[in-house]
């Protein structure tokens, strides 16, 4: 089975040897996603609604390069550096209504810009 490797023109993705998503057959893989602008530097530092929005903005532009939409997302997965950021995400998270397999953990992993990323 052949398989569509999908970018979002990040920096980091060639550095790491990693594809935004990938499609095999009717099945698409979204990779964690950190809020990266273009240039490569964190976007709404300190804001947690801004990179949520950002965060699904990759991810809705992967899927759709890979011919799906939010509306096919069955699981979404959030890491909060901290529990104090969850209703700012709450507001702003756009796949809660789709009625999907939804999972929230607190990490512990430092990351001195980001507030959270998606899976």
């Amino acid at each position: 089975m052949s398989k569509q490797y999908i970018s979002s023109g990040s920096p980091y993705e060639p550095r790491l040897g990693i594809s935004r998503a990938v499609r095999s057959g009717c099945i698409i893989a979204v990779a964690g996603t950190a809020p990266i602008g273009p240039d490569g530097k964190t976007v709404g530092k300190g804001d947690p609604a801004v990179q949520a929005r950002r965060c699904i903005e990759i991810i809705r532009n992967a899927l759709e390069q890979a011919g799906a939409s939010l509306s096919d997302v069955i699981r979404t997965r959030i890491l909060l550096t901290h529990m104090q950021v969850t209703r700012f995400i709450d507001r702003s998270q756009k796949l809660r209504h789709v009625g999907h397999a939804y999972m929230l953990f607190c990490s512990c992993f430092n990351a001195a810009s980001f507030t959270h990323c998606y899976q």
